[in-house]
């Protein structure tokens, strides 16, 4: 095979090959030349006798290189979002400071409400219950308790 003409007689058909693969005109060039590199490379592996044609060894080469590519955007992806995910793990002293005091300001006021308005509150906020599930627990209407969790909001909203 030489390696002189390879490019100018297969360029066009690794091209559209990996074109299907990516659906991307300027991924598909890149891959098709990292494909011919790597071909070439290792042109010495690929032996003439009749059980593989040329073509389908670089197509093979063509569909490694993409998936190495998808590998390593995935690798990519994952590094972006664990960095991401690290950045949001060190908030600043002043942020846990402040999310500390609204804290404390919330339960001082809850303290102010009636035992019923309280429970509610504790109940939708921290247990993440439904009004149906609340209503249920005091053996009363889903709508009387959302009208009750109102109040008492508004009792909150007051207190500010």
């Amino acid at each position: 095979m030489d390696k002189n003409n390879i490019y100018q007689e297969y360029g066009d058909f690794i091209f559209k090959y990996l074109f299907t693969l990516t659906n991307d005109f300027h991924a598909a060039e890149e891959l098709t030349q990292e494909t011919f590199y790597q071909a070439i490379k290792s042109i010495h592996n690929f032996h003439s006798n009749g059980k593989a044609k040329f073509s389908t060894w670089l197509c093979s080469i063509a569909k490694n290189v993409w998936l190495q590519e998808i590998n390593r955007e995935n690798k990519k992806q994952q590094l972006v979002e664990s960095l991401s995910n690290e950045s949001e793990k060190f908030t600043s002293v002043e942020d846990v400071y402040i999310r500390s005091e609204d804290k404390l300001d919330f339960f001082k006021k809850a303290r102010q409400l009636n035992d019923v308005k309280r429970e509610i509150v504790y109940l939708r906020l921290l247990g993440d219950l439904s009004f149906k599930e609340i209503g249920i627990i005091f053996g009363k209407t889903e709508n009387w308790a959302r009208v009750t969790f109102y109040r008492a909001k508004q009792e909150l909203r007051k207190g500010e």
